[in-house]
């Protein structure tokens, strides 16, 4: 549904410079599936939201929605397209209803056809009795709900998400993703989002990990977290010292491969004799050790690390 080819993008960073924030970028999204695009705040997430959602045109490459080019169709790409932007698109000196009014407007919704689809999606959203409100009045949750609707009103068949969740509390974001999970399984949606919080991408049907413009890794989350093995040792050492010490250790075993981001060591490859070891002759160089499945963020920190340094 998405096919994004040897993309390109350049920003200009002084007179001279020019700052790349993708990188030859290939990616393949699958129809009807949740895809999400995650990576640290400055990866390049936003610079590719922008330039799929036509905000931008990249300097080199090809992005194809619904095999439509994005740049010689892009009349029909935003009938195919809903967008949820990180900052808010709505006007909070107007009423929801107005907010919603406009956008059937500018996509030349009847005004039978906009009603019927609006009491559809005030369905699931607890906002039905509050359309005479001011969207400046509403939470942060709540407000997010609104941008979903409206990005849904038109009825896209593919829907971006640029870190759509930004602001809310832990159970807002549980519940904004309970809902667009729901709905993309209902309305057979494709769905793009991006997100810089690692756990939020543990949703999806598949990740793609970005860093710096460059696209590391592409996979449905187990794939990805599977390319740690089953167990790594986690260890938080009292200070940087300590850290380089029990390295230097480590990382003269066997089969052990270990990497450092400040005071926390990641080891894998570990055994049971060494394990006492550390616990029986170390236990004074860390304050705590733990054992544990890899994550997203664990295969970020291991495909980014250089020469046992965690960029």
């Amino acid at each position: 549904m998405i096919s994004i080819k040897k993309l390109n993008y350049f920003y200009k960073a002084g007179k001279q410079d020019n700052r790349q924030a993708l990188a030859d970028l290939d990616l393949e999204i699958a129809r009807n599936t949740l895809f999400t695009l995650t990576g640290p705040n400055g990866s390049g997430k936003s610079t590719l939201f922008r330039a799929l959602s036509g905000l931008s045109i990249a300097n080199q490459g090809e992005i194809k929605m619904d095999g439509l080019d994005i740049v010689q169709h892009q009349n029909k790409i935003r009938e195919l397209m809903g967008v949820v932007f990180q900052h808010p698109a709505l006007d909070k000196h107007l009423t929801l209803m107005e907010n919603f009014s406009i956008h059937a407007d500018l996509y030349g919704m009847k005004q039978s056809l906009f009603r019927q689809r609006l009491d559809e999606d005030l369905a699931w959203t607890g906002l039905k009795d509050r359309l005479g409100e001011l969207v400046g009045t509403l939470s942060g949750g709540m407000a997010r709900r609104v941008e979903l609707v409206k990005a849904l009103l038109h009825r896209p068949k593919i829907l971006l998400m640029d870190e759509p969740t930004n602001g809310l509390d832990p159970g807002g974001r549980r519940d904004f993703l309970d809902m667009v999970d729901k709905l993309r399984e209902e309305r057979e949606m494709t769905i793009l989002m991006t997100s810089h919080i690692f756990a939020e991408a543990e949703r999806a049907d598949r990740v793609g990990i970005l860093h710096q413009g460059r696209l590391l890794a592409v996979g449905s989350p187990e794939e990805l977290k599977n390319r740690l093995g089953r167990e790594m040792v986690v260890i938080q050492t009292i200070d940087d010292k300590q850290a380089e010490t029990l390295n230097s250790k480590l990382a003269n075993r066997d089969g052990v491969k270990v990497w450092i981001r400040q005071r926390e060591l990641r080891v894998e490859g570990i055994d049971s004799k060494t394990l006492d070891d550390l616990l029986a002759n170390h236990r004074e160089q860390f304050c705590e050790i733990s054992i544990k499945r890899p994550t997203l963020e664990d295969l970020f920190i291991h495909i980014t690390a250089k020469n046992g340094e965690v960029e």
